[in-house]
Order: C-alpha cells, then structure tokens, then sequence
C-alpha cells in the first residue's frame, strides 16, 4: 500500500498547473461573453428613478428576488411617450453591458412600455388631468354631509365583506338609521356601468336618501379599476345627494376618491363618517342640558337679587319723599336762572349802550357821504377814459380798414384789372401753361364774371 502512494506522487507531481487570469481578462472574457447575447427582453418593475440634468435617465428594473441597473440615454428618452415613475411595472429591450471600474453589469435600453399594472397607473393619471381640467375635483362644489341622516344608501357588492363591516358600524354608532343596500358588481366588465346607473337612480326614484357610500373591499389595481373610471367620476359629480367614496384601504387611492364628497380610508371608517355615535348624541345633549340650566338658574338669581335692592331702596320705600326732593330742587334751579338770566341781560345792556356811545362819537353819516363824492368823482373819471379809448382804438380800426383796402386785389379790379381762373374756379391762372385751346376759363372783373374759351396761347 505504501508503494502504491510513492509510485502515485510523482506522477501528481508532473501534472502542469492551471493558468491563473487576471481580473482585467477575466471582466473582459465576461463583458464579451454577456454583450455577445445582443437585444434583451425583460420585464420588472421601475425604482430608484433619477432624471439627469443631460436628459439620460438612470433606473433600476426590479422583480421580487433580483434587480438589474439600466440607463437610458438622451435619444431614447426623447421617443417616451408617458410618465416614469417608481413603482410602474414596464418591458424594455436593450443590451448588456459591463460597466465601471467593479464591474457592474447594466442594460441599455432601446425601447421601453408599460405593463400590466404599469398600464392602468397611466391610464389613472391621465384621466385624473383631465377631470381635474373640468373641474371635478373643485372643493367649492363638494357637499356638507348632513350631521344626523336618517337614511344612508350603500352602492356595493351584497356579498363582499366590505358592506357587513359598513352595516354593522353604522348599526352599532346608531340604531335607529336606515339602511339601503344597492347591489352591483364592484369589478369586471360592466361593473363601472352598473356603479354609475346605481348613482343616478339613487338620486332619481329615493329622494329620502341622505348619504350615500359607494366603494368595496381592498384589491389590486384591476379589481379597482371600476371606480377609477369617467363614467363613475361623472356619476358622483352629478349626485344631488352627499357622496363618500370608500374603496380599498388606505394606501388605494382611485379617482372616486377625488371627486367623491368625502373620502374613506376604509369601508368600515366611512360607516363612521356617514353617522354620529347615538351616545355621542345623548352626551352632548346632556351637558348641553346641564349648561342651560345653570344658565337659567343664574339668571333667575341675578334677577331675584335685583329685585331684592329695588324693594329695598329708599324711593320705593318712601316714594313721597323723593318726590318732594326733586321739587325743591327744581325751585332751587329755577332761582338760579332766573338770577343768571337777569345779570346776563344787565351786561348786554351796557355792551349795547357802549357801541350806540362809540357809533355817535364816529359820525358814520358823514363819512358815507364823503364816499358816496369820492365814488362820483371816480366814475366820472372812469366814464371819460374809456371814451377816450373807444376813439382811439375807432379811429385806428379805420386806420387799418383804410391799409387793407388798399392792399386788397379786389381794389386793383376797380382799376382795370381781372383775375382768370381755371373752369372749376379752384386755381387762378398764373401761367399759360396751366390751360390749352379749347378750355373754358373764369374772367373776374371788378363787379361781374366773364366765361370765355381758350383761343390761343403763349408768351408775349
């Protein structure tokens, strides 16, 4: 036995060693190997999204147990016609590649669309645009829910746990309310119709209804989907009746929500919402009971305790006696105006007699008859300045008449003279060649006209 391991030995010995790659060769033989597979197809879910200020977009496609870094360029991101976001559900194509210094492999995409679910989140917001451009979300149109309804409508499925947990929270807040339950699909083809119809029907044929609740258990996004359609937005925008939306759980948010009167985290919180606690109720009338009559009783002894001074004062214990005090006063007052009344008119007599002294000592008839001497001779003055004005300027009018008439054209036709127009009278004829034979022209003359035709013309 120990031959055989020594004759073994050297021929493990002769054996030749393995060559040993270097890390730089072995990433290239993998980059060549993995580029090799050439366009790609996969399909995952995007995360940590970032848009670069370049307009490269750098992501991460995801699926539950592996993810895959991925990059896409300028070019490409160009051509995408929706929204990126983290979360949505995409298939891409592109190629591998190895990437930086640790060797990180990526995908280059090509060509990128949504998915499933990726789908319906687009779909979700562009509607969610659009209403919200009508109007549907307005706050100013939504309604107040009436604080204690006596009728509350669920538009649900009949057999979904949803409506049960609805029930039984309404029943146990508050007994006494009716409930009606509209039954209809929650999801599936024509479950949005039947949302809708139920809607305008409630609205229609039970004007009793106070509330209504449309909405159904938690579910993905296609079990949803009903109540993320126009026809059920536009179907709560137009109930006349209060609409809470409680579909799904908290984190499920549909476009009912948006448009609904009040939203509903979950069914069971819109049974809450739609009614008061009954005990709730009873509380708050009793202490409000309570409040009023300690208002009341405090009223009645703040009122006893004035009657109490009033019966006890002195004017309605000896009402004579007051009176009386008010007479002697009252001839009190009179004596003294009497006396204010008689040392005022002593004063006003002897101002007045001091300005009748003061109005003698002036002699005002003289002095108004002095000025009534000096106004005369003033107005005689005036009378005779403009007169002589008037002249002068009469006699420098006809001055000036005289120069005017002199220099008027007119004067020269009294000397011989005539002025030629054009036949249509607008231009005087300066030069022969405004006119040629045959033309018609006007002859002014000193008191008369003269029409006449063109013979000839030229210079002298």
């Amino acid at each position: 036995m120990t031959d055989e391991i020594a004759q073994e030995k050297p021929q493990e010995e002769n054996k030749p060693s393995p060559k040993p790659y270097s890390i730089t060769e072995l990433t290239k033989i993998i980059k060549d190997k993995v580029e090799s597979l050439g366009i790609v197809w996969l399909t995952g879910e995007i995360s940590n999204l970032k848009c670069h200020t370049s307009g490269h977009i750098y992501l991460t496609l995801k699926d539950s147990e592996n993810q895959i870094n991925a990059v896409i360029w300028r070019h490409t991101a160009k051509k995408i016609d929706f929204e990126l976001k983290d979360g949505l559900e995409v298939l891409v194509s592109g190629e591998l590649s190895i990437y930086g210094p640790q060797s990180k492999y990526q995908i280059t995409l090509e060509s990128i669309e949504p998915r499933g679910a990726g789908i319906l989140l687009i779909a979700f917001e562009n509607l969610k645009k659009k209403l919200a451009a009508q109007g549907l979300f307005d706050p100013r149109h939504k309604k107040a829910l009436p604080y204690l309804p006596q009728k509350v409508c669920l538009i649900t499925s009949p057999t979904g746990a949803a409506v049960q947990d609805i029930i039984s929270v309404i029943l146990r807040r508050c007994p006494n309310i009716s409930i009606l339950v509209y039954p209809v699909r929650v999801q599936g083809e024509g479950a949005a119709q039947e949302v809708a119809n139920a809607l305008y029907t409630v609205n229609e044929k039970l004007p009793d209804v106070d509330v209504i609740i449309a909405g159904r258990g938690g579910g993905s996004l296609e079990d949803l989907w009903a109540f993320n359609e126009e026809i059920v937005a536009h179907a709560i925008y137009a109930s006349r009746i209060p609409v809470i939306s409680a579909v799904g759980h908290e984190i499920d948010v549909t476009i009912a929500d948006f448009v609904a009167d009040k939203r509903a985290l979950t069914p069971t919180e819109a049974g809450e919402i739609a009614v008061p606690r009954l005990d709730q109720i009873h509380e708050y009338l009793q202490s409000r009971t309570r409040q009023m009559q300690m208002a009341i009783q405090n009223r009645l002894y703040m009122a006893r305790s004035y009657l109490d001074r009033l019966s006890s004062h002195r004017a309605l214990i000896k009402p004579i006696d007051r009176v009386r005090h008010l007479q002697q006063r009252l001839d009190l007052l009179s004596q003294k105006l009497n006396t204010s009344m008689e040392r005022y008119m002593q004063k006003r007599k002897m101002y007045l007699a001091n300005i009748s002294n003061q109005i003698a000592l002036q002699q005002p008839l003289a002095r108004i008859q002095r000025y009534h001497q000096h106004l005369d001779s003033l107005s005689a003055l005036l009378s005779r300045a403009i007169q002589k004005r008037i002249d002068a300027e009469t006699k420098r009018l006809h001055n000036l008449s005289l120069q005017l008439q002199a220099l008027s054209p007119f004067a020269v036709l009294n000397r011989g003279y005539s002025i030629s127009y054009i036949y249509s009278g607008e231009k005087v004829i300066l030069d022969h060649k405004q006119v040629k034979q045959g033309d018609y022209i006007w002859t002014r003359l000193a008191d008369s006209w003269i029409l006449s035709v063109v013979y000839k013309t030229g210079t002298k």
